[in-house]
């Protein structure tokens, strides 16, 4: 018998919208400009990118949304609900006061908005999803940002890994994915992207595809226990 191929991974991105104080969000470029950037360049065998969508940058208003974009990965087959191979969501939020690509390792339960988001809501101090406890908790990627960042920075970007994707609509969604991800035997990973006025629209195209390859390697040569709940001490700043 021959040896398997690799497993069949699509890889889904979302971006957001503009919201107070970033008039042009990098992010909802990136991700409309994402699909015909990549069939101009291809994919390797086995990898496909998905949706490619837009968010409100809301968060308990944009809830129903955001998991119907959640949703919209899992083919309903009769009474059960299979995926078609692996399914990643890969979401990309804009920091405003960063020069550099963030790599997040995990999102915390806990909505505490500097501002309103763009349907008037500004929590304080609450936790996102109530039956998880503490506003302390915090759930990791199952996906190796280490591997991630290795690649990325071998290519020349200027990129860290983060352990705090702040409180506000970026957090908010990525905690919301990760739980998801875990429910449903998905990955999950949160990017931080600058202002395109700190890292130019051509060198950003480049970066967002160049993640899909060390994605694509690690789930195809290792695996990992599915998003870990942890405890943390620190409070995170809200990012723009």
């Amino acid at each position: 018998m021959g040896s398997e191929g690799p497993k069949a991974i699509t890889i889904h991105v979302t971006g957001f919208k503009k919201f107070l104080g970033v008039s042009e969000n990098p992010t909802e470029k990136i991700a409309n400009n994402l699909k015909s950037y990549v069939e101009k360049r291809g994919l390797p065998s086995g990898l496909s990118l998905g949706s490619c969508t837009v968010l409100e940058t809301a968060g308990e208003g944009a809830k129903s949304q955001l998991y119907q974009v959640l949703e919209s990965s899992v083919v309903v087959s009769g009474d059960n609900k299979n995926t078609i191979g692996t399914v990643v969501w890969l979401h990309l939020g804009v920091n405003s006061g960063s020069t550099k690509f963030a790599i997040e390792r995990q999102a915390v339960n806990e909505a505490h908005f500097r501002c309103p988001d763009q349907l008037g809501w500004q929590p304080q101090r609450l936790p996102i999803v109530v039956e998880d406890g503490s506003i302390l908790k915090a759930k990791e990627t199952s996906c190796s940002t280490e591997s991630i960042f290795k690649s990325l920075k071998s290519k020349g970007f200027d990129v860290v890994q983060s352990d705090d994707a702040g409180r506000f609509v970026c957090n908010y969604v990525y905690y919301h994915s990760l739980r998801f991800a875990e429910e449903k035997g998905h990955k999950s990973l949160f990017v931080h992207v600058p202002l395109f006025s700190k890292i130019d629209e051509d060198t950003q195209m480049q970066f967002v595809p160049c993640q899909l390859n060390p994605i694509f390697n690690y789930i195809n040569s290792n695996s990992k226990p599915n998003h870990l709940y942890k405890k943390i001490s620190l409070e995170g700043a809200c990012f723009d």
